[in-house]
């Protein structure tokens, strides 16, 4: 693997506390912002952070990926994810990293190198980790950061996309 599995969480890690840092900058009165009628809210988009990671994370750790078994852990999480508050995703998000120790923490070398195969594709769990996790968390908070900025969020630059700290405000 490229990465080691430090490194691995190390970046799973960072991307967790950027998306925190980005969610503190949720403005609760924005919440049913949408871009388009047939894009997500920014409140769904909130809580499809807590449904991919601990599905993708589980089906990869288990090395095996079985279409009917992971749509109905994915409907199973969805539904649960409807009733997240703002709170309740800024903690599941904050439980994040607690998983990338238990589950990606607990695969060995041998294992992150080991083949799966997951739609129709077959690669290391690593590479799976790297596409089905991290690959996601940067997508998707980009998305985020868009919500944010046109929600009037201009102070927000990129300091908070990809460090997960405050900007400088511009004088």
């Amino acid at each position: 693997m490229v990465l080691t599995k430090e490194e691995l969480m190390g970046k799973l890690n960072h991307e967790a506390q950027i998306l925190r840092h980005l969610i503190s900058k949720v403005d609760p009165a924005k919440l049913d912002y949408r871009p388009t009628a047939n894009q997500r809210s920014l409140l769904e988009l909130l809580r499809y952070f807590t449904v991919f990671v601990p599905i993708h994370l589980h089906t990869i750790h288990a090395g095996v990926w079985d279409l009917d078994v992971w749509r109905e852990a994915w409907q199973n999480e969805e539904a649960a994810a409807a009733t997240r508050t703002l709170a309740d995703i800024q903690g599941a998000v904050a439980s994040q990293p607690a998983l990338f120790v238990q589950l990606v923490g607990s695969l060995t070398e041998s294992d992150l190198r080991a083949a799966m195969e997951m739609f129709g594709q077959t690669a290391s769990r690593g590479s799976w980790l790297v596409w089905m996790v991290l690959c996601h968390y940067v997508a998707y908070r980009m998305q985020l950061f868009l919500y944010l900025k046109a929600c009037g969020r201009e102070e927000l630059g990129t300091l908070d996309l990809w460090a997960g700290i405050d900007s400088p405000r511009a004088a």
